[in-house]
C-alpha cells in the first residue's frame, strides 16, 4: 500500500504554491509551481493529483487569506465607517490588496479561471456583504443591506476603472468623495465623520 501524503509537507507546499501564484497568477504548466514551491511536478502530482485540483486549492487558499485580510481591516473599531471604509480602500488598492486583485482579476476575466471556478462572479459579491452591513448598521439602522450593497458596487465600479485607466488618484479621489456623500445629514445618517478620510494607505 503507498504511503498516504503527509499533510505537512502537502500544507507547506500549498502555501508556496499561492504565493507563487499571487505574484506571477496562473502558470501554464506545473513546472513553474514546482520551480517556486522547491519541489518536483511529480510530488505536486502527488500530493494534489491534477494540475486543475491544485489550481482549485490555491485559488480557495488565496480567497481565504484575502478574505482574512479584508475582513478585519472592515470590521468596524468603534469610529465612524467612512473611516474605516477609507482605511479599508488604501489597503485592497495598496501592496497588500494588489496581488488579490490581479489573481481574481485572471479568475473573473480568463477563460481558464471561469471553468476553475464558475460561481466566482456570485463569490466576489456575496463575501463581503455581510461585514459592510455589520459595519453600516450603527448609521444605517434597516437600511444597511442596501447601503452595502451600493458601497461594494462602487468600490468594485472603481476597481475596474483603475484596472481599465491606470488613472489611480482619480479613482482614489472619487472614492473619497464617495464617503463624504455617506456622510450628508438625514435620516439613518451619521454625523460627520470623513473629515480628511481620503484613501489610508
Amino acid at each position: 500500500m503507498g504511503r498516504r501524503p503527509q499533510r505537512d509537507i502537502r500544507d507547506r507546499l500549498l502555501a508556496a504554491c499561492t504565493d507563487h501564484v499571487l505574484l506571477h497568477g496562473l502558470p501554464p504548466g506545473l513546472s513553474a509551481f514546482a520551480a517556486g514551491a522547491g519541489t518536483s511536478p511529480r510530488m505536486l502530482i502527488y500530493h494534489f493529483g491534477t494540475r486543475e485540483r491544485l489550481l482549485r486549492e490555491v485559488l480557495a487558499e488565496a480567497r481565504r487569506r484575502q478574505l482574512g485580510l479584508f475582513h478585519e481591516v472592515l470590521e468596524p473599531r468603534g469610529e465612524p465607517y467612512t473611516r474605516t471604509l477609507a482605511r479599508a480602500w488604501g489597503v485592497l488598492t495598496g501592496p497588500e490588496g494588489a496581488p488579490f486583485l490581479r489573481l481574481f482579476g485572471m479568475v473573473h476575466n480568463t477563460p481558464e479561471g471561469r471553468s476553475l471556478w464558475p460561481d466566482f462572479r456570485r463569490a466576489a459579491t456575496t463575501d463581503w456583504l455581510e461585514v459592510l452591513e455589520r459595519g453600516l448598521r450603527p448609521a444605517r439602522g434597516d437600511a444597511a443591506p442596501a447601503t452595502a450593497t451600493a458601497v461594494l458596487a462602487v468600490m468594485r465600479g472603481l476597481l475596474l476603472d483603475r484596472d481599465a485607466t491606470g488613472d489611480t488618484a482619480r479613482a482614489d479621489a472619487a472614492f473619497a468623495a464617495f464617503l463624504g456623500f455617506l456622510d450628508l445629514p438625514g435620516p439613518g445618517f451619521a454625523g460627520s465623520g470623513t473629515e480628511g478620510a481620503g484613501p489610508v494607505p
